[in-house]
């Protein structure tokens, strides 16, 4: 059964919800995100943005969900380049409930495999704050490997910080 479907603006209030409840537990991983971001408003806003990227090709966005098809988190593809690279970056989340079920690593195997069945692409890139273990040991379950250390390449949680660098290429 498949855990993962593209978004659309009916799962704002879920999302915001999510988001909403989970916001102390996502925190460490995430941008310093506004207060509208933890709305029904601000989720629709945000999905508007994803499927305007998703039509010009550029983003691929999904949420995760359960065995019932309630939403329980969300996985993207983003930054879709192609010509000669055929290339985009991986970004996930599942709710704190949720977490530590291997629901993150069947997503994961889920859309890498639309990535390069469906959309063609070569490589996919992942990035991890160097303490998420968890998130590391879901990529490396689904064959990703580690190949570097960016220093500050994100803003998460108000600061610059390293990551750890993963990739996965078609065989």
């Amino acid at each position: 059964m498949k855990i993962i479907r593209l978004i659309t603006p009916q799962d704002a209030p879920a999302l915001a919800e999510l988001v909403r409840v989970d916001r102390e537990f996502l925190a460490p991983w995430e941008p310093i995100r506004s207060e509208d971001y933890f709305t029904a408003d601000g989720q629709h806003a945000v999905i508007q943005a994803d499927l305007q990227q998703h039509a010009q090709g550029s983003k691929l966005p999904h949420v995760i969900v359960d065995d019932s098809g309630s939403v329980i988190g969300r996985i993207t593809l983003n930054g879709i380049v192609r010509g000669p690279f055929q290339s985009c970056s991986m970004g996930y989340w599942v709710s704190a409930s949720h977490n530590g079920r291997g629901v993150a690593t069947r997503a994961v195997r889920e859309i890498v495999r639309v990535a390069f069945e469906k959309l063609g692409l070569h490589r996919v890139q992942a990035e991890t704050l160097l303490n998420n273990i968890r998130s590391q040991r879901v990529l490396e379950r689904n064959g990703f490997v580690r190949y570097g250390m960016a220093p500050e390449y994100l803003n998460i949680a108000g600061r610059w910080q390293d990551h750890i660098m993963y990739q996965l290429v078609a065989g």
